[in-house]
């Protein structure tokens, strides 16, 4: 009960500031924590999370709450059940505090909607928390729950746990069910963990993890125990470092601030080399064969031409523009993809891991769409050309955000870790040992920023 009193303070606290809880029940939070209080004397053994407060973003499915991914026409929607991820949560032991707040349609990787408003940074309340889990990754900066379940389509588990100074993993295709998705949007959106530490990830995955027959691309258990795992060593060897992957440009304080990260990974004894996948036009294919094509198919637009000043108006052109893609235009975009697969995976013989930064652009206000610059000039590709987190849904890939630093604005910066195909483990247990010898849990947001003070 003591846990459930304090983070309900917590949120009581400061969500009216950082907007991260969109649904929350303080009674029913009580109702659970009296009853699991009650049930302790009963078991002799108890489940992985049990006890533990945790948060689901609001586009996934729990039993009677809202399920509109911050969209005015989607108001009215509400979950009838548990999906499975929310379902082995729940049968986990944990304390389901609400549902997190997201980024209009899931589809940006910045902080606002039109149905639930924007959130902030717990860090700089004036700059965004990343989407599109944006109030999973400021709910754990903030200390609102010690872990947060989250989605990732291109980004947005690595993004938000980045610009928030937390860690955020995105598995390996199939590795957690993704079951209320169809078609090509299965194949590159992901479940997976945003927390404070690696090892709280790793539990949060283990509980996830595993087979569903409602998910037909979803992997049997490998066995592995995550969080066990991160007690074997990992030997050094290889890494690829690319500031930019050839597919953006890097601001130069956070380029700085990540290449002085990777002087740990050199002491660990590994070796650091500057290199990177010869992919070309990862956004064309991201956007011709995955984004389009989903949003078109999903949504149509000109069923919101009445929903002028309540809509995301960059959505409705996401999805016009995908509905004038053709067939051959989609099919190259599929081959494409393949063959960024292909060229990861032999990229990945070469070297252990590849390592870049998440974002390559400063921050940016809480109701702003993106950067209005990058590297000191015009930002041109708006949604995606900031980021460097999507090639790797498209590839599949296993790939972590952990924070390694503040800019001279005082927002936290993430490294990403990328690793082979279903290497999920040894993406976990590197990012263990940098927290090793980095750790960073300690930091906290100021309870003064938090109070409304400035930065």
């Amino acid at each position: 009960m003591e846990v459930a009193d304090a983070v309900l303070r917590r949120i009581e606290k400061v969500n009216p500031l950082l907007n991260a809880f969109v649904f929350h029940n303080p009674e029913q939070v009580l109702r659970d924590a009296r009853r699991l209080t009650e049930d302790l004397t009963k078991r002799t053994t108890l489940p992985p999370l049990y006890g533990i407060p945790y948060s689901v973003k609001e586009v996934c499915a729990v039993a009677a709450t809202p399920v509109t991914s911050g969209v005015v026409a989607f108001k009215d929607m509400v979950a009838d059940r548990d999906e499975p991820v929310s379902a082995r949560l729940r049968a986990s032991g944990g304390l389901f505090l609400g549902k997190t707040n997201i980024a209009e349609g899931g589809y940006k990787a910045s902080s606002d909607n039109h149905l639930y408003g924007s959130t902030r940074n717990p860090w700089h309340p004036g700059m965004t928390a990343g989407g599109s889990s944006s109030g999973a990754g400021a709910a754990v900066a903030a200390g609102m729950g010690q872990l947060a379940q989250g989605t990732d389509g291109g980004g947005s588990i690595r993004i938000p746990a980045a610009l928030n100074g937390v860690v955020g993993f995105k598995p390996s295709l199939g590795r957690i069910p993704q079951t209320r998705l169809a078609g090509r949007f299965h194949t590159f959106a992901f479940h997976g963990p945003i927390t404070r530490t690696v090892a709280d990830a790793a539990l949060m995955l283990t509980t996830m993890a595993g087979f569903d027959d409602e998910d037909p691309l979803s992997l049997p258990s490998d066995g592995v125990d995550y969080l066990a795992a991160l007690d074997q060593p990992i030997e050094s060897g290889r890494m690829a470092w690319s500031p930019d992957l050839g597919i953006s440009k890097c601001d130069s304080e956070i380029q700085g601030i990540c290449e002085e990260a990777l002087i740990a990974f050199v002491e660990m004894g590994w070796t650091v080399e500057e290199d990177r996948p010869d992919w070309t036009d990862p956004a064309k294919t991201m956007w011709e064969g995955v984004w389009g094509p989903v949003y078109a198919g999903k949504l149509d637009a000109a069923n919101w031409d009445d929903q002028a000043g309540h809509v995301d108006q960059e959505l409705v052109q996401v999805i016009r523009d995908g509905a004038r893609l053709t067939t051959v235009q989609v099919q190259r975009a599929d081959a494409a993809r393949g063959k960024m697969v292909d060229t990861l995976r032999e990229f990945l013989r070469r070297f252990d891991f590849l390592v870049t930064p998440v974002t390559t652009a400063q921050a940016f206000g809480h109701d702003e769409f993106c950067p209005a610059v990058l590297a000191g000039a015009p930002l041109l590709e708006r949604l995606m050309g900031w980021v460097l987190t999507y090639p790797f849904n498209m590839t599949t890939n296993p790939a972590i955000s952990i924070p390694v630093g503040f800019t001279r604005n005082g927002v936290p910066v993430g490294l990403q870790i990328v690793g082979r195909l279903r290497a999920d483990a040894d993406v976990l247990r590197l990012a263990a040992a940098f927290e090793a010898v980095r750790p960073w849990a300690q930091r906290r947001p100021s309870d003064a920023v938090l109070n409304g003070e400035n930065p």
